[in-house]
């Protein structure tokens, strides 16, 4: 996919605003609904990423964009070990850009799918992994609400979160994510979720299933795992273990060295295969035969769209979608978390890492390299 897009780039300056002539694109990794991702290499430094690109007018018209400003404002802000961290958001004329930690190890569902058996010490220090990240959400007013396998990424190390809304909305606070956390934990453990509940399942019947049934816990497990995931999946939220210190009380983890877990530092249960790419391979194929824009063409193609502005072949786009895409021209929010760090002469993350082992390890500087696993989004609308 890279291979037609490797004109080189003059010496790099480091006022100049990062744009996609930065980056070499390597291959494709994913796809939302109106996003994709690609693994990208920076030119200058070498680093590798993951880069999300999201196409203005479908966003648009699917009445997105001001989700994604929101996602970008709220990301700028935040910055954990286990967090898929921002890096740099830019645009052009067809797409808006977002660089973020790039996690080679696949995400937990796709592991799931490969028939993984992940131990009970394997999701044991996940729990603890994914405690700290909520707990650094907590303390920025945030409520994921959509901890599950599918969102959690991986690298050689640890797992991290993706995808984040700044608030639960009526009838949700901070303790459904630990509720959802419990649910991941016991299907990582068990292969099928504690209930039998999917997006088309009537509110009445859940309402009903949680009610009448009750969870069954494996007989191979030990009492500690047990006892854990039923405080996490205690259905009276007032009563659910529902913040780092309360998981940092439970006795099953005890003997959990939290500075450790912070600094990644202990060896995880579970390695993802180096030696293969952890996703579905037919991400690639689409990009490659199906996609009418592919990305690896974009230079070419906008340097045409330019040079027919103006002429009789170009074709108008109509009015509200031209005031559209220009609204989103003027106020994309555009981030560069390297030059940040250098004008503030800071080595370390740019957020306060309060979500760590009781305030005691220090932050370190992350790279294109970490896992991370945070996303966000918000309100529907045009423009920011």
């Amino acid at each position: 996919m890279g291979g037609n897009h490797s004109h080189k780039l003059g010496a790099f300056d480091e006022n100049q605003e990062v744009n996609f002539d930065h980056f070499q694109i390597l291959r494709a990794i994913g796809k939302g609904s109106f996003g994709k991702v690609c693994i990208v290499q920076k030119r200058d430094t070498k680093k590798m990423y993951a880069m999300k690109y999201m196409n203005k007018q479908k966003c648009i018209e699917r009445d997105e964009v001001r989700n994604v400003f929101r996602e970008l404002q709220i990301m700028q802000g935040l910055e954990h070990p286990f967090l898929v961290n921002l890096w740099y958001s830019f645009q052009d004329e067809e797409d808006m850009f977002m660089v973020v930690d790039l996690l080679l190890g696949g995400d937990l569902r796709y592991h799931l799918q490969q028939n993984v058996q992940f131990t009970e010490g394997a999701v044991k220090l996940y729990i603890c992994e994914l405690a700290l990240a909520l707990e650094y959400l907590q303390g920025n007013h945030i409520i994921h609400r959509d901890i599950k396998p599918d969102n959690i990424l991986l690298d050689e190390h640890a797992p991290e979160v993706f995808q984040v809304y700044v608030d639960g909305g009526p009838g949700y606070s901070y303790p459904v994510d630990w509720w959802s956390l419990g649910v991941t934990a016991y299907e990582l453990l068990r292969g099928w979720r504690p209930y039998e509940i999917h997006s088309a399942t009537p509110i009445g019947e859940i309402l009903n299933t949680f009610k009448a049934e009750r969870v069954h816990y494996s007989s191979t497990w030990c009492r500690g795992t047990v006892a854990l995931l039923k405080k996490l999946l205690t259905k009276d939220p007032e009563s659910r273990l529902s913040s780092l210190r309360d998981i940092q009380s439970v006795p099953y983890l005890a003997d959990m060295n939290w500075d450790a877990v912070f600094e990644k530092t202990l060896i995880p249960g579970f390695v993802p295969s180096k030696g293969r790419l952890n996703c579905d391979p037919t991400f690639e194929l689409e990009e490659m035969i199906l996609e009418s824009r592919p990305l690896h063409k974009k230079k070419k193609r906008l340097a045409k769209n330019r040079s027919k502005d103006g002429t009789k072949d170009s074709c108008p786009l109509n009015g509200h979608l031209q005031q559209c895409l220009e609204t989103v021209q003027k106020e994309f929010i555009v981030f560069n978390r390297e030059k940040l760090r250098r004008q503030q002469g800071q080595g370390g993350p740019l957020a306060d890492t309060e979500g760590r082992a009781g305030g005691q390890a220090q932050g370190k500087l992350q790279d294109g390299h970490n896992n991370n696993i945070l996303g966000h989004t918000c309100s529907r609308g045009c423009s920011s």
